[in-house]
């Protein structure tokens, strides 16, 4: 068992680290509450990036507040389809889609999953890598604010949206990182999927 303080490896059996005198646990305690505190966080965080403006764009002294899909889809009336779908799919499917698979995995350990062990161990990884790249949305936002501001001509100022989506995706990846894997393959070895 490795040490989550100092990381020192033990073999299963002291209950303490001998190196720090931590406490040792073969499982992280408490994961899938804190995956489910988490998710919860950025759920509610989510709402409000949604709801809120993420971009405010001023152009020859008229203001106007874009949110998600607002943008996504002046960017398709304006002919960008292709960084409309960038966005929508950043900004709306992957956050989707990525609360849907962790409250999948956090429900589906300790019940029948019609998913294998390892086709949820896959999933798990997957939803760990595309955490990464959820704050497309944020980066674009920043770089316009940064770039374009041309004073009274045109510019572009990040709404409150920016600050929740951003929250938003922290809190799923953090949510993502709370739970750990090795819950999966125990949850395998009690329903008989693998055996030792």
């Amino acid at each position: 068992m490795g040490c989550g303080v100092c990381g020192n490896v033990s073999p299963p059996g002291p209950q303490k680290c001998p190196r720090c005198g931590e406490d040792l646990h073969s499982r992280a305690p408490r994961s899938l509450e804190r995956v489910w505190a988490w998710w919860i966080a950025g759920l509610i965080a989510y709402i409000p990036a949604n709801l809120y403006p993420m971009l405010r764009t001023q152009f020859l002294g008229s203001k106007t507040d874009s949110t998600i899909v607002g943008g996504v889809v002046d960017l398709l009336h304006h002919g960008s389809y292709a960084v409309g779908g960038i966005v929508f799919f950043a900004s709306v499917v992957i956050p989707v889609s990525k609360f849907l698979a962790i409250g999948y995995l956090a429900i589906s350990i300790g019940r029948h999953s019609h998913l294998s062990y390892h086709q949820r161990t896959i999933l798990y990884e997957v939803v760990e890598f595309v955490g990464r790249w959820s704050m497309v949305d944020v980066f674009v936002v920043a770089i316009l604010t940064a770039l374009v501001n041309l004073g009274f001509i045109m510019a572009f100022q990040p709404g409150i949206a920016s600050v929740f989506f951003a929250l938003s995706v922290a809190f799923t990846m953090v949510s993502a990182l709370s739970l750990d894997p090795r819950l999966i393959w125990d949850d395998a070895e009690e329903s008989g999927e693998i055996s030792d």
